[in-house]
C-alpha cells in the first residue's frame, strides 16, 4: 500500500503558488519573459493532475499563478494537436490591451507555429500563412531534426525542415529550433539555407558545447534556449555552453541566451529548494519558475567569469529579456 501511496503522490496544487525568488524579492526588477512554453498542453496536464482543479479556463491559470510575480510575455509554441483546434480563438483574445488586462492579467501573449508538413499534421482549417500574419505571431517554430526518437525518417525530417526554413525566411520570421541528436546535419540545413543575420532560437539546448560555439560563431543572431534542464545532474552539456559563454560575456557583449521553460516539462530542480512542505515533485512547470534556471545559470556562469564580470539572477534574467527583445520583438 505504501509503495501504492508513494507512486500516486502528487503535492498540492497550492504549491504551484511560487514564493518569491530570494535573489529577486522584487519581480519587477527583473521581468519574466518565457520564450517557449506550451501553455494549453500545460493547462490541460494541470487538469489531468489535479481533477478538482481550482482554475476552470486557461485564463484563470494564468492570471493566478503569475499573479505578482512579474511575468511580463511569453512565447506560446503550438505543435500539439489541441492547440490546432483553438490557436486562433487564443491569440485574438491578446489582441486588445482590454482582452490583455481582463483575460490575461496584463500578460503580453505571443505565439510562433509552423506547419509540420508530413511529420504531423498542420493546423486543423488553417494555413500556416494564415497563421503568420496574425499581429501576436512572431515566429515560425518549432522545427527541426529529432534523431534521439526518430518518429519519422531523417530525410522526411529533412525535406520538411528544409520547406520550413525557406517558408520562414521568405516571411522573415524568426527560427525556433528543435534539435537533437542531429547537430551535423542541423547545421548544414541552417548554413546552406539560413542567411547568417537571420534571427535563430535553439530551444532547450542539449546538445555539444562545441556545436553551440559553431552556430554561435557563423550566425550574430542566434541565441540558445536554456529550460530547467539545465539544472538535471543527467546533463552536463548545457552547463557547459554557459561556462564557456561566461568569460567573454560583459555588459556590452551579454551572454546570448534566451530563459524558456518548454513548459509543462523541465520543471528545475533548484525549485524545491525554495518550496517547505513538499512531498513529491511538481506534476507541471510553468513561466513563474523562471528565476530558479537563471540562478543556476549565474552559478555555472560564475564558475569561469572574469574579475568584475560576476553573475546573479538578476543579471541573467535582465540580459534575456533584452536577448528576447532582439529575438522575437517581444
Amino acid at each position: 500500500m505504501g509503495k501504492n501511496n508513494k507512486k500516486s503522490s502528487v503535492p498540492h496544487e497550492d504549491h504551484l503558488l511560487l514564493p518569491q525568488h530570494p535573489g529577486r524579492p522584487h519581480p519587477q526588477s527583473a521581468p519574466i519573459v518565457d520564450t517557449h512554453t506550451h501553455l494549453l498542453s500545460t493547462y490541460s496536464f494541470y487538469r489531468s493532475k489535479y481533477k478538482q482543479a481550482r482554475y476552470v479556463t486557461v485564463y484563470d491559470f494564468v492570471r493566478e499563478l503569475y499573479k505578482d510575480r512579474g511575468v511580463d510575455a511569453i512565447v506560446d509554441v503550438y505543435c500539439e494537436a489541441p492547440e490546432h483546434k483553438t490557436w486562433k480563438e487564443i491569440a485574438d483574445s491578446a489582441l486588445t490591451e482590454e482582452g490583455r488586462r481582463e483575460l490575461w492579467g496584463g500578460l503580453e501573449y505571443w505565439f510562433v507555429m509552423a506547419n509540420r508538413g508530413t511529420k504531423r499534421a498542420s493546423p486543423a482549417g488553417v494555413h500556416p500563412i494564415e497563421a503568420m500574419s496574425h499581429p501576436r505571431c512572431v515566429g515560425w517554430g518549432e522545427m527541426g531534426l529529432d534523431y534521439h526518437y526518430d518518429n519519422s525518417p531523417r530525410e522526411v525530417q529533412q525535406d520538411v525542415f528544409i520547406r520550413q526554413i525557406k517558408h520562414a525566411v521568405r516571411l522573415g520570421k524568426p527560427l525556433t529550433i528543435h534539435t537533437r541528436e542531429a547537430e551535423e546535419d542541423s547545421e548544414r540545413i541552417l548554413k546552406d539555407h539560413v542567411p547568417k543575420d537571420h534571427r535563430i532560437h535553439i530551444h532547450c539546448y542539449t546538445d555539444s558545447p562545441e556545436w553551440a560555439a559553431r552556430m554561435l560563431d557563423h550566425f550574430p543572431n542566434l541565441y540558445i534556449g536554456i529550460t530547467g534542464v539545465i539544472t538535471y545532474s543527467t546533463n552536463l552539456n548545457t552547463s557547459e555552453v554557459i561556462r564557456r559563454m561566461a568569460p567573454s560575456s560583459n555588459l556590452e557583449m551579454p551572454l546570448r541566451i534566451l530563459l524558456e521553460t518548454d513548459a509543462p516539462f523541465m520543471t528545475p530542480s533548484n525549485i524545491y529548494d525554495s518550496l517547505q512542505n513538499v512531498k513529491g515533485r511538481l506534476p507541471i512547470s510553468h513561466s513563474a519558475m523562471i528565476p530558479w534556471t537563471a540562478e543556476f545559470v549565474a552559478n555555472v556562469a560564475n564558475e569561469t567569469a572574469t574579475e568584475g564580470g560576476k553573475w546573479d539572477t538578476l543579471r541573467v534574467m535582465r540580459e534575456s529579456r533584452e536577448n528576447a527583445k532582439k529575438m522575437y520583438g517581444v
